[in-house]
């Protein structure tokens, strides 16, 4: 039986990153049912993630976004950071957040990379939390990064 796995994405992201995700998912594994559901904005993203998880099966879902380079989108993504954070405890599953702001990159092709390779690498993410989660613990402190080089680990 294939596990559910929830993607929710937004109409005002300006990259399509869902469909990245898909698509990493469904090369890492056919052991995978998803479920994909789009809003209009990031503070409707926990209250999807959540519907996915208690009335479709959900096991985990990744919550898509994309904030816009002003102050107040700024406190929008903060405020749905903080709406994502209340949905995995109550529903205790993990919701594996992906925030792309639009001022992390420098022009509109270096945006839709940087967007598609961050919904690429934490949709490997989401493939080791449920299937290796050992993958993850033997790179814990290492500074992996999703989207851009990775920070490494620190120095002693």
């Amino acid at each position: 039986m294939a596990i559910k796995v929830g993607i929710v994405d937004t109409t005002f992201a300006r990259v399509d990153m869902a469909s990245a995700a898909i698509k990493k998912l469904n090369e890492l594994t056919s052991k995978i049912e998803i479920i994909r559901y789009t809003v209009p904005g990031m503070k409707d993203l926990p209250v999807a993630c959540k519907k996915l998880m208690d009335e479709r099966g959900c096991e985990i879902t990744m919550a898509l976004g994309m904030p816009g380079g002003k102050d107040k989108d700024k406190v929008c993504a903060h405020e749905a950071s903080q709406g994502l954070m209340v949905a995995q405890l109550l529903t205790n599953k993990h919701i594996i957040e992906v925030f792309v702001h639009e001022d992390e990159a420098k022009d509109g092709k270096e945006l839709d990379w940087l967007a598609k390779k961050r919904a690429e690498e934490h949709a490997e993410n989401v493939y080791y939390i449920l299937f290796k989660p050992e993958f993850l613990q033997k790179n814990a402190g290492k500074g992996l990064r999703q989207g851009f080089e990775d920070a490494g680990a620190a120095k002693k």
